[in-house]
Parts: C-alpha cells; sequence; structure tokens
C-alpha cells in the first residue's frame, strides 16, 4: 500500500538527540535550577519508559501529571507516548471536585505529582490536605512526586528514585499515527469538564503547522520558554515544537513572578515565550517600578487566551520584542490563528499594521473554517459582519472522550462549532468579538464586551477590565465595566476619562452604564476572565437602575 510511515512524536526527540546532543534544557525547581542535554533527556525519557514498563503501564493505559512546568514534567512529554501509553496533563487549578471526575473519568493508572501540589492532590482525592490518610475515590492509583524525597501529603515514590537504575535504551514501538496520546480536559466552566483526545497525528500535524512561517517557527538557535502552563493543551504544543527545532528548553516551574521571567530572559538568552496577556502586563509594570530587565534576546512574545490590549503591543514594540497574538482551543491541540503579517502589509504604515496584529489573526496552514450568522449562513469578509466560528483541520477533535452528548452539540457535519464570535475582514484577519455567551444583547442590538474591554485596557491607570452584560428590564442587558485600578490612581478622575472617551468612539448604547472597581478580575483555571463568576455576582440590574438615559438605547426602526 503506498504512503509513509505513521506520524507519530518519536522522530522530533530522535532528530533533537543525534543532531543537537549538547542543547540544554534548563528548569527553574523547587530544588533550584537545573540543566539537561537533549542527549541527556534522551538517556532519562527512555529511563522513564522502562520504569514505566516495570510498572505495568501498557499501551492503551492513561498516566496522569500534576505539575508545573519543569524538565521532569517535559520527560513524560516523551517518555509517556512514545511508549503506546496515553499522558493525561492535570490543571491542578481547577476545584477539587473536577479533579476527582477527571481522574476517574480518565481512569489514570499512576499520576506524577509536584511537592508543592500534593497537598492539593492529597484533598482532591478525598483526603484533608497535608495527610496521606487513602483516598477512597482514587483506589488503584498510585502516585510519584516530582523529585527526589517524598512528600508528606501523599504515600508516594521520589521520581529520581522511580526512574533510577532503569536502562538508558529502550525499543521504542511502532505506534499507528490514530494511536492517542494525550488527554486534556476543558475547564468545564459550565457542566462538567470534557475530555479531549490527542493522537499521535495530531500532534505531529500540529507541530509540523507550527513550525510553518505562518504558525509559531522556531530554530535551533532560538531559546524558548513557555510560560503557558504544560497542564493546558501541551503549553500550546511548545515543548514538542521547540524540541522539532532543535532548540533550548527554558522552563519556569512553579508560579513564576515577574522577576523570575525576568531572571530567566537575562541569564538563559530567551528568545521566544509565550503566556496570557497578564503575564506581559506584569512584567511591565515590573519595569515600570524601576528595576532594571534586559529584554535584548527576547524577539517574540507570544499572546493567547485573552487579546493583548494594543498599548502593551506597542509598548513591546519600543523595546524590540513583537506581541504576536495566536488563538486556539482545547479542541484544536490548540493553535487555529496567528496574527503574522501578510507580505504586502509589511509596507504599510504603523497604524494599520498594529491594527492587523491587534486581532487574533491567520488561519494556520492545514485548517479550513466558516463563520455563521443567526440565520445559518456564512458571513462576508467585510470586518463587520459577526458569526459563530467553526473550524475543522487534522488536528482538530471530532469528538469528546466519553462524552456522546456534549459531542453531538458541539460538532455538525464534521465542523468544531467553537462558541467564539468573530469578524473576518477583507484579508482575511479573524478578530474575537466574543464568546457566544459573552456577547451583550441590548435592546435588540449586539455589542462586544471584548471590544470595549480592549479599550478600557488603553488607558493608564488600567491593570486589568472586564465586561459583562447585567439584566435590565427594559433593555435586556445593559454593560458594566469592572476596572482593576493602579496604585495612587484618581479614580474618579479615571471613569470620567473612560466614560468620554469611549463616547467618541463608540455609540452611545455601547458605552457602559457603569465602572466598578474590584481588586482582581476572576479567572477561570487556566488564566481567562470569568465572567460566569461576575454574572453571577451581579444578577440583578442594581448597577445600572438610573443610569441608562433613552438616547443610550439603540435606535429601532
Amino acid at each position: 500500500m503506498p504512503g509513509g510511515h505513521s506520524q507519530t512524536l518519536r522522530p522530533f526527540l530522535w532528530r533533537a538527540e543525534r543532531l543537537y546532543p549538547d542543547t540544554e534544557i534548563v528548569s527553574r525547581t523547587h530544588e533550584g535550577r537545573t540543566r539537561h542535554t537533549y542527549a541527556e533527556y534522551a538517556d532519562r525519557t527512555a529511563q522513564l519508559a522502562n520504569a514505566l514498563d516495570e510498572y505495568g503501564i501498557e499501551r492503551g493505559d492513561r498516566v496522569a501529571t500534576f505539575c508545573w512546568n519543569h524538565t521532569r514534567h517535559f520527560e513524560t512529554y516523551f517518555g509517556v507516548p512514545n511508549t503506546g501509553a496515553q499522558l493525561h496533563t492535570i490543571n491542578p487549578l481547577l476545584p477539587d471536585e473536577h479533579i476527582r471526575f477527571i481522574v476517574e473519568d480518565a481512569a489514570d493508572e499512576i499520576v506524577f505529582v509536584d511537592p508543592s501540589l500534593a497537598p492539593k492532590l492529597a484533598s482532591a482525592a478525598g483526603g484533608d490536605e497535608g495527610e496521606a490518610d487513602g483516598a477512597p475515590e482514587f483506589d488503584g492509583v498510585d502516585f510519584v512526586v516530582m523529585g527526589s524525597s517524598e512528600t508528606d501529603a501523599l504515600d508516594a515514590t521520589p521520581y529520581e528514585e522511580f526512574i533510577a537504575d532503569r536502562s538508558t535504551e529502550y525499543d521504542w514501538p511502532d505506534l499507528d499515527g490514530d494511536r492517542p496520546a494525550g488527554l486534556c480536559y476543558t475547564s468545564g466552566t459550565t457542566g462538567k469538564p470534557k475530555g479531549v483526545e490527542y493522537t499521535q497525528s495530531m500532534l505531529w500535524s500540529h507541530t509540523m503547522a507550527s513550525q510553518t512561517p505562518q504558525g509559531i517557527p522556531m530554530e535551533d538557535s532560538d531559546v524558548v520558554m513557555p510560560v503557558v502552563p504544560m497542564f493546558h493543551v501541551n503549553a500550546w504544543g511548545m515543548p514538542f515544537t521547540a524540541t522539532a527545532a532543535g532548540a533550548k528548553h527554558v522552563y519556569p516551574g512553579p508560579s513564576p513572578e515577574p522577576s523570575d521571567l525576568a531572571a530567566l530572559i537575562e541569564e538563559e538568552g530567551v528568545t521566544i515565550s509565550a503566556g496570557v496577556p497578564t503575564v506581559w502586563l506584569g512584567l511591565r509594570e515590573y519595569i515600570a517600578e524601576g528595576n532594571d530587565v534586559d529584554l535584548s534576546t527576547l524577539d517574540t512574545v507570544i499572546v493567547g487566551g485573552a487579546a493583548a490590549p494594543r498599548s502593551l503591543i506597542e509598548w513591546y514594540d519600543d523595546r524590540g520584542v513583537e506581541v504576536l497574538h495566536a488563538w486556539g482551543m482545547t479542541e484544536l491541540s490548540p493553535i487555529g490563528t496567528v496574527s503574522h503579517l501578510t507580505s504586502d502589509l509589511r509596507d504599510a504604515d504603523y497604524e494599520t499594521q498594529v491594527d492587523k496584529r491587534s486581532k487574533q489573526g491567520l488561519v494556520v496552514p492545514g485548517l479550513e473554517f466558516e463563520v455563521i450568522d443567526e440565520d445559518g449562513e456564512e458571513i462576508p469578509w467585510n470586518g463587520e459582519a459577526f458569526g459563530e466560528l467553526r473550524i475543522r483541520g487534522p488536528w482538530v477533535t471530532q469528538e469528546y472522550f466519553a462524552r456522546p452528548d456534549a459531542s453531538e452539540e458541539e460538532f455538525v457535519d464534521g465542523w468544531l462549532k467553537t462558541g467564539d464570535v468573530v469578524t473576518v475582514d477583507e484579508d482575511g484577519y479573524l478578530q474575537l468579538v466574543d464568546r457566544t455567551k459573552d456577547v451583550i444583547k441590548s435592546g435588540g442590538e449586539w455589542i462586544s464586551s471584548v471590544e470595549l474591554e480592549n479599550a478600557i485596557m488603553a488607558y493608564d491607570g488600567v491593570s486589568e477590565a472586564t465586561v459583562i452584560g447585567v439584566p435590565h428590564e427594559r433593555w435586556q442587558e445593559r454593560p458594566v465595566a469592572f476596572v482593576v485600578a493602579g496604585e495612587g490612581v484618581d479614580r474618579e478622575a479615571l471613569v470620567e476619562e473612560i466614560e468620554s472617551g469611549l463616547r467618541e468612539e463608540y455609540p452611545k448604547w455601547w458605552v457602559p452604564d457603569a465602572v466598578e472597581f474590584i481588586d482582581e478580575v476572576p479567572k477561570t483555571a487556566t488564566g481567562k476572565f470569568s465572567k460566569k463568576d461576575l454574572r453571577e455576582r451581579y444578577a440583578d440590574q442594581s448597577l445600572v437602575e438610573g443610569a441608562v438615559p433613552e438616547d443610550d438605547a439603540p435606535e429601532r426602526e
């Protein structure tokens, strides 16, 4: 039968260890900063594979991690799926009940856990934090603690003991491309979390697409630091892409502060990094406080999870760092679009370029999409019409793990219904308008909460901002802005500046009827703004009573 060899992860590591044996993998851990070469990493990965075999892990079994970003976690990325087992990364920021559900639903055989997260896992397993008194929900599950010593929180074998004295040679099996290699659950903001499986060929395809100039390409000269968590959609695939390139890896470890990131950038020569906007806002604030940080090696920061404020893009531009928007989902492994400039825009004026770069970008080669309006019709590409984004491709899942009900609801004719509301401009750039559940409908007209958030975030003195629709008896919903202000900011003056600025830029009925100051915007377990929490907290119209002038409502024909 004609055709090539199965598309699997194995060749990426094979190439890296042979062509770049001395390239480093650096990690900030609770034990200090560690260093391994690709050659040493390959040996340790083989030791892990042998240890899993000896433990009794077989093809198709699921091996879980409950870990931050570090080298030992990275060893599971190749050490587990290349044996034919399935790597299940668990988000430690989820509520206990979600973690219990996920471990049981996945039927994990073993869980690798960080020392700092062991009490959390013990609590989720049904015991008290800090006690290893058994866990009825986790019966049959063993634990390995990611370190050299035991933990008081769990009955767990230390990782270094688990792989010690194992052979550095391993007879890696030939695997089919459709062999399940990874598993990640959605955050479950509504209902139970949904599992998304990644096959070998899905991860291979995603890696190869990322390596195209229209993806997030990396070279062997790059130093790659994923700040985005390795427990969430494989750190956007960056550990696989960096390995395919033969690049140096830098892992920031548990709960890195801006000072930690700054030190790693300076001392390790980081060229590419990625994280949610709050990461890069935090680094900007750290520098603004007077800390001297050398960003000269940093070429690109990739932003996903939420839109980066235009002011943030411009601030990093001034320091020679490109902010590259990307959009994706757990169901997409996760990259779907990246905001590269097309060749005909590279000579455009700076404002035009920033306008394009502020959008979620162009679809990555290999994917197809359509945008459907309320009438079931495709929208025109004019930058104004909007609808729900649907997408398909070789690394887009076609069903949820053990959830036929959810699969039937969210997939149609091979398309994934993303739940994201977008516009597409004449050049093909997608811009996220909102989630379908977050679009504000006022007086029969739509208001984009995301667009308002981006506009508010541009004002000096605003650290974070989000906009939700609150119920209104007459107008269905009205927008309310929630703002986290910087220290020493004159809040009254800031509100006046925001409201007057928005009235100049948007229709009157778009302008929030109230600006409320909060200490912190609630966030989901993956770092995104949790508007659900705010909507539950402000589920009546008291915030906007008497604040909606008649002429602020949309004009009706």
